[in-house]
């Protein structure tokens, strides 16, 4: 979840947010260099006479200023094309949870499971236990087995919602009539907090998502209590 004065993303917990979170510091970087040489020609341009008719119209300068926006552009293209791959790929997943947003909670079904389907409603502020987390905790949490693929499959009932959970990596358009695809692993056990990313209304504010990971033994355990 974030914290009061955060300043950077959440900590990744998932293979996908930990290259989105490498990517982001690559792009930020090359964002820095470009900054900083537009600065120091800015500065030169009004402290010298580099506006000099000879110097702003050489073949080398315009040479220079063409190729390096390509070269920049690669730099930050290729490990982009590469991370939209590994995000749109689902390699054999272990478990299937499709989430239909609804104004305004979601409803979970477990496609390996023949009965295991709930909803998910927000816990009102006067129903908070000490330590949960007001407009983010929830009536049932979607439980998943950790370090096991899990394919997410996200539609809506009414008007458009969007599952999110920042620290997983996955954001995905829930669409009436429309199944989106996603998917993650979650690399460690913990309680993972997102909201609708959509604005889908007055409530829109008041549908949290909570994805719990848990050693698949205890995930069994879960799925048979929920399931009966």
């Amino acid at each position: 979840m974030a914290h009061p004065t955060q300043l950077g993303f959440q900590d990744a917990a998932s293979p996908i947010m930990e290259e989105l979170l490498y990517f982001h510091d690559h792009t930020l970087m090359a964002v820095f260099l470009i900054s900083t040489l537009v600065l120091y020609i800015i500065t030169t341009m009004m402290t010298t006479k580099l506006t000099n008719t000879n110097s702003m119209d050489a073949q080398e300068i315009e040479m220079v200023w063409t190729i390096m926006p390509a070269i920049i552009l690669i730099v930050i293209a290729l490990p982009s094309l590469r991370i939209l791959y590994l995000m749109d790929e689902v390699n054999d997943p272990h478990l299937t949870v499709k989430s239909i947003g609804h104004q305004w909670y979601w409803s979970y079904e477990y496609t390996n499971y023949q009965d295991l389907a709930f909803d998910s409603y927000m816990t009102p502020t006067s129903e908070l236990s000490p330590g949960q987390l007001r407009l983010l905790e929830v009536d049932n949490r979607m439980v998943v087995p950790m370090e096991s693929p899990v394919r997410m499959l996200v539609t809506a009932e009414d008007v458009l919602h969007s599952w999110a959970v920042p620290s997983l990596g996955v954001k995905t358009d829930a669409i009436p009539g429309r199944l989106n695809q996603t998917s993650f692993i979650a690399t460690r056990p913990g309680i993972f907090y997102g909201q609708c990313s959509e604005i889908c209304g007055a409530n829109h504010s008041f549908m949290p998502i909570v994805v719990e990971a848990v050693p698949f033994l205890d995930f069994e355990t879960w799925s048979l209590m929920t399931e009966a």
